[in-house]
């Protein structure tokens, strides 16, 4: 599949919380091997009541032992010279995204005795399992804390106001709380001294001055605010947040279709903004004083001006995102002038004319993706002179023409490419040039009119889509695609084995031969992944065979226009993920087996032109309560449709 370099979402900044949560315990950790004293003895009793409050199933508090000093335990650092406890860093850390639901870690009750640790500056329980728990108000009385980091620990209701009082808090982190809810941010005015605050998937659908609030905070450099059902956005403030970097306003409804705050746009330090999937409408505010931007992402929206002209004068740009928006008008020239840029986003929009040549000045490159625009014209070796670092090129759905000498040999190794529909040459072959690709794992070459025989290197490519094109010749007994697209092309011979790591297959409209239960059956693997499989529109013979049982995850399943014979095999009743069975125009017999009525989200089938007797069984209407259109036509069934099937309206054919 597709993919994009990640952009250093709410994950990033958490990890790197936790990375200087880490590091800074060691560094700490090591300081205290050199010193004789010990934490007050208060303080330990209050940190073994804290303990005893919790469960602790990964036994993170293993080394806190009564009989030693405090300061050496896991998690707790101390200053050098007192002994105090400044900081515990209890964070679990994830081996997966902080939004995904972990319910591992401590758990339980957080003893109200962290009161006695007068001087905590840091304190980190992220990642950890408060399930049902609420945020404890008395860490509003921890008034030496700077840093609290409580993010995808599983705190739900509202945020406890007091919070408000922690006037030295420079970090604030409760995002992936997915019960937690802000009924107000006022509490927020009092924390002058905050520089990040971080709120990702924390339901804030009722703090509507929330804009308001936050242009009170003088010292923030990041907001966070992704995912939290905002709906309104304050379309005119007087801004004071001058400081700000990072804005992340991402994923959230705004009603009525929002324009787009200019405030936002005055923000003169901004590094960081991303305000992808927020239903904005309108223009790209055509003047910004954001000219500090390294990553931008207006992507899901939909802005319908052309891209504005002081994009491309911000030349630390690393990472442009504007794809599945309304954006017309061409691609500057000027786009030479961001020499950073790493990634650039502009598909699924309404882009026209020809990509500018000056686009191969671009040298740190990796991704481009403007694929479903209405781009044309030519594409030269010109436009990737020095594309060094290129390893993306998604261009699919465009007007456009590639041409390059016989000879080429581009500087870039291409992961991915996607250039369907793309004019190649009339009865041109694969080109020369992509069998040097040799770290290819996406692939797309539909429709763009190529001939010939495919390179025996391509049958190993991940993604691999040659349909709707004039290739011939036979297939590799097996294959090692994940994802394999080959219809309506000239391919003949038997099909092939596949993989038991195959997800997609589709053959259907070629000359394929012979049977297909060395697909079905191969015993190499015990089950497969296949979701999709194809075959319809071949001379395919033989019967089915009665190994469904392999396949647990098959959805859609398409044998239509074949010479397949026999009864339709009972073990079809263990694809239990079947949406759609077309079987018709086969030589098929016997009846419908009972075994069906176990593919219970089935919505369509169609076993049209066979030779099936027997009547249509009153389960379909019962068991497959899914389904909505069922096709027997020509058939020796009884014409007569079951009358329950008929009551719940499904179609007959």
């Amino acid at each position: 599949m597709m993919m994009r370099v990640s952009k250093p979402t709410h994950a990033t900044f958490y990890f790197f919380l936790i990375f200087i949560s880490m590091s800074t315990f060691k560094y700490s950790y090591s300081m205290r091997n050199n010193a004789n004293i010990l934490c007050p003895e208060i303080e330990k009793e209050s940190l073994l009541r804290f303990k005893q409050s919790l469960e602790d199933p990964l036994n993170q508090l293993s080394s806190w032992d009564s009989e030693v000093d405090c300061c050496k335990w896991q998690g707790v650092v101390c200053n050098n010279l007192t002994g105090h406890v400044h900081q515990l860093k209890l964070p679990n850390i994830p081996e997966y995204p902080p939004w995904i639901p972990k319910f591992e870690g401590l758990s339980g009750k957080i003893n109200p005795s962290l009161l006695n640790l007068k001087h905590l500056r840091y304190l980190d329980l992220s990642g950890n399992n408060f399930s049902g728990e609420l945020i404890p108000s008395f860490i509003g009385s921890l008034t030496n804390l700077k840093f609290l980091n409580l993010a995808a620990a599983g705190f739900y209701g509202k945020i406890p106001h007091n919070i408000g009082n922690l006037s030295s808090l420079c970090t604030l982190s409760l995002e992936s709380n997915y019960w937690l809810e802000g009924d107000s941010l006022e509490w927020l005015s009092g924390l002058s001294k905050l520089e990040y605050l971080n709120m990702n998937w924390v339901n804030l659908s009722k703090a509507t001055n929330w804009a308001q609030v936050i242009n009170s905070l003088p010292s923030l450099l990041q907001l966070h605010f992704s995912s939290c059902q905002l709906d309104f956005v304050a379309s005119s403030i007087d801004v004071n947040i001058t400081s700000i970097t990072h804005l992340d306003l991402s994923v959230n409804s705004f009603s009525q279709r929002a324009i787009i705050p200019r405030w936002i746009f005055k923000l003169r330090n901004l590094v960081y903004l991303d305000l992808s999937g927020s239903r904005f409408v309108g223009p790209i505010p055509a003047i910004c004083n954001a000219t500090k931007l390294q990553h931008i992402d207006l992507s899901f929206n939909y802005f319908d001006s052309s891209i504005p002209d002081w994009l491309y004068f911000c030349r630390e740009l690393d990472f442009v995102f504007f794809s599945y928006n309304s954006i017309h008008g061409t691609i500057s020239n000027a786009i030479e002038n961001l020499t950073s840029l790493i990634s650039l986003d502009l598909s699924w929009n309404n882009l026209s004319g020809r990509i500018p040549v000056s686009i191969g000045k671009l040298s740190s490159l990796e991704q481009l993706y403007i694929k479903g625009n209405k781009l044309d014209g030519v594409v030269t070796e010109s436009h990737f002179t020095n594309l060094t670092k290129l390893v993306t090129l998604s261009a699919s759905e465009n007007h456009l023409t590639l041409n390059v000498s016989s000879d080429w040999s581009p500087s870039f190794q291409l992961k991915t490419l996607e250039i369907r529909s793309w004019n190649l040459g009339v009865g041109s072959k694969i080109p020369s040039w992509l069998e040097k690709q040799k770290h290819i794992e996406t692939l797309d070459l539909h429709g763009t009119g190529i001939t010939g025989r495919v390179p025996d290197s391509f049958w190993k490519i991940q993604e691999l889509d040659l349909s709707d094109n004039h290739l011939t010749g036979k297939i590799p007994e097996q294959v090692h695609c994940k994802f394999l697209y080959l219809s309506s092309n000239k391919f003949s011979g038997s099909v092939p084995r596949i993989t038991g790591g195959m997800i997609d297959l589709d053959l259907s409209n070629n000359s394929f031969s012979g049977g297909i239960s060395h697909l079905l059956c191969d015993t190499t693997y015990e089950t497969f992944e296949l979701y999709f499989l194809i075959l319809g529109k071949n001379q395919l013979s033989g019967e089915l065979s009665d190994c469904w049982l392999k396949f647990p995850y098959l959805g859609y399943l398409n044998i239509r226009n074949n010479d397949i014979s026999g009864s339709i095999p009972n073990s079809i009743r263990f694809l239990t993920d079947l949406w759609s069975l077309n079987l018709g125009g086969n030589k098929i017999s016997g009846q419908v087996p009972l075994s069906m009525r176990n593919c219970t989200k089935l919505v369509k089938i169609d076993l049209a032109d066979n030779d099936l007797d027997g009547s249509i069984p009153t389960w379909m209407g019962t068991s497959l309560f899914q389904l909505q259109i069922l096709n027997l036509r020509s058939n020796k069934t009884n014409p007569q449709v079951c009358l329950q099937l008929h009551c719940n309206g499904y179609k007959k054919k």
